[in-house]
């Protein structure tokens, strides 16, 4: 890792993996959720508004090579000989028939200039006969299997209406790291009943998966959810980080993960239309570039406090 960075940054990773520049374009391939149609429950998870995923090209019904197309034109400004990665973000993307699902993702790799998969889902939406299918298309192009995992405590997967349990995340992922696929997890610092001492520990349960890559982000409360609805009636439940205890807190997770784990995000911007609390004013790069300045404050790095078993 870089020193001015210290941390595995993502960046850093794609340039080993890709020769060129490559940008994620967000694909909304109009798929449900296991929590929300009635397979594993209803309403969702508490926290979730998916319109905090969809950028203005993944709207109205468009195909993937429509959304992709468009997402195309919206970032060839910023360097012309970009590549890309679809970016199946919303709802499960692979909660599906297989034969639906392959067309999907082969319809994508055949858009120009599309140089692989990013596919988000859950971690109890991944048969063995689709891991098959994802294990051959490993081997002929860049995939990345995202699993929302949120938390490592039942209790709060739970509370938070998530359907699943830890042991069916740690699990999944055991099973798609060991077909050799890049695997990533997801997990939201902040959740009602999670303090300092949880999320410390958190890190030190996620840091004994096989995970290639770690996104995690502050917990968002979002107009609409029933989250927002419990904040309103029990406000004492909630601990809503300011940005400064939120960058202490960061960085307390970062020295207790494992060093090889590649870190893609710190943070989340939803919608300002959508967003209640807490509203920083800061864009993601904005406060990475703080979290950096504090780890060389601190002569601190990731992994620092790692306890390897």
């Amino acid at each position: 890792m870089k020193e001015s960075i210290r941390y595995n940054d993502f960046a850093g990773f794609l340039t080993q993996q890709f020769p060129f520049k490559v940008q994620k374009i967000s694909v909304n391939a109009g798929f449900t959720c296991p929590n929300r149609d009635g397979s594993k429950g209803y309403g969702g998870c508490t926290y979730c508004n998916n319109q905090t995923f969809n950028p203005e090209y993944c709207s109205g019904g468009k195909s993937i090579t429509q959304q992709l197309e468009e997402g195309k034109l919206f970032f060839a400004h910023k360097y012309p000989q970009m590549k890309y990665l679809a970016y199946f973000q919303a709802y499960t993307n692979t909660y599906g028939e297989l034969s639906r699902l392959k067309e999907m993702y082969e319809e994508a790799l055949r858009v120009k200039d599309v140089e692989g998969l990013v596919i988000g889902t859950r971690p109890d939406c991944m048969p063995d006969e689709l891991l098959d299918y994802l294990e051959r298309l490993n081997k002929e192009t860049f995939l990345l299997v995202e699993y929302g995992i949120e938390s490592t405590e039942n209790r709060t997967l739970k509370r938070i209406n998530r359907g699943h349990t830890f042991e069916c995340s740690a699990e999944t992922i055991r099973r798609t790291a060991g077909r050799g696929i890049r695997t990533g997890g997801h997990v939201i610092l902040g959740l009602p009943g999670e303090g300092t001492e949880t999320l410390l520990a958190q890190a030190e349960k996620i840091s004994e998966l096989p995970l290639t890559t770690l996104k995690m982000h502050q917990l968002q409360l979002i107009k609409g959810t029933r989250m927002a609805h419990e904040y309103e009636t029990n406000p004492q439940d909630f601990h809503l980080y300011t940005a400064d205890e939120y960058i202490d807190l960061v960085i307390g997770y970062v020295e207790r993960l494992r060093p090889n784990l590649v870190l893609e995000r710190f943070v989340s911007q939803s919608p300002k239309e959508l967003l209640i609390a807490p509203d920083w004013g800061l864009k993601n790069h904005e406060f990475s570039c703080r979290i950096r300045k504090r780890m060389r404050e601190r002569d601190t790095w990731q992994g620092k406090y790692y306890n390897h078993k």
